[in-house]
């Protein structure tokens, strides 16, 4: 059976979300501290604020959530069953912000890598990945 939420449960629900330092962003910043690299966290002066930034490297990582994100095919992306128009302009929405970040970050020479949610829960499929991107 599924719960169809109210709206005010809906809001309270969505309200609680954080944006930054969400467990996806954990793994991923400490297993990238853990390969040895440092980094900063949100840098303002650059396109769409960055989750995790290399500055050395010129290098950044985006870490998005899947729900959030629209991540295409993904379990986790699943559209609520109350108010779906609203949510699914709102991921749009995110959809185009995200690629307009990802191209001015690219202009300006930055090399982008965009880690999802879903993919940190294989913690050594994980690591390569960051590792690989990191390394090049």
């Amino acid at each position: 059976m599924v719960d169809i939420l109210s709206k005010k449960q809906r809001s309270e629900l969505m309200g609680r979300v954080r944006q930054k330092g969400t467990s996806p962003e954990l793994i991923v910043r400490r297993l990238a501290h853990g390969l040895g690299y440092r980094f900063r966290l949100h840098r303002k002066d650059l396109p769409g604020t960055p989750d995790i930034v290399f500055p050395g490297l010129h290098k950044v990582i985006l870490v998005h959530g899947c729900f959030w994100h629209g991540h295409h095919g993904c379990r986790l992306a699943t559209v609520p069953k109350t108010r779906t128009d609203f949510w699914v302009k709102k991921i749009e929405t995110n959809r185009e912000r995200d690629g307009r970040v990802r191209r001015q970050l690219k202009r300006e020479l930055w090399s982008v890598l965009t880690i999802w949610e879903c993919e940190t829960r294989d913690a050594s499929r994980l690591k390569r990945r960051v590792a690989n991107f990191l390394d090049h």
